[in-house]
């Protein structure tokens, strides 16, 4: 097995993070809003500003095996004063070659680790296509719950993909009659 780390992406990996996130969309398109075309109308100084923007509240973690870059994962605060206690995951990816070592757990757990530490975030969302088995037994294990599913919420060619939205309460002081 090689060397793996995970840790917060920064300026310095923007090449590293735009070939990762290409591969990601490139090999599994039916995973993610964002298209390969989407992704190549992007300039390194808008992901450089992804990378390190607000990095108290926003942040990418990064996967890397022997130093290359082979799966992401980001956290963004919402920004809004009423929707603030809520944070979304998103980009998950990981590379085929590191799938079925625990790596994507390390990496979500990693991700919930760092969120929960944010002051006042009470509530992590995230969505993912149905046809993304694993990531969902995943999100399951973690104790996110499925809050609703969206029918076709997304089209890659003729194919429709229905996503299913998840959520993970962190703190209790919600109040739980809300749902």
């Amino acid at each position: 097995m090689p060397d793996i780390e995970i840790r917060p992406l920064t300026a310095d990996d923007v090449e590293a993070y735009w070939h990762c996130r290409l591969e990601a969309l490139e090999r599994e398109p039916t995973a993610f809003s964002s298209s390969v075309e989407d992704h190549l109308k992007l300039s390194r100084e808008e992901i450089r500003r992804r990378l390190t923007a607000n990095p108290d509240n926003n942040f990418v973690l990064g996967v890397l095996a022997d130093g290359k870059l082979l799966g992401t994962a980001g956290f963004v605060r919402e920004s809004q004063p009423k929707s603030r206690h809520k944070g979304r995951v998103w980009g998950v990816y990981l590379n085929a070659e590191l799938r079925g070592k625990g790596l994507g757990r390390k990496l979500m757990q990693s991700v919930l680790d760092r969120a929960t530490k944010i002051d006042g975030v009470e509530q992590i969302l995230i969505s993912v296509a149905t046809t993304q088995i694993a990531a969902v037994a995943l999100y399951r294990s973690l104790g996110f719950s499925t809050w609703g599913n969206e029918r076709r919420a997304l089209k890659v060619g003729d194919r429709y993909i229905d996503e299913e939205y998840m959520s993970l309460l962190l703190s209790r002081k919600a109040d739980p009659s809300s749902g």
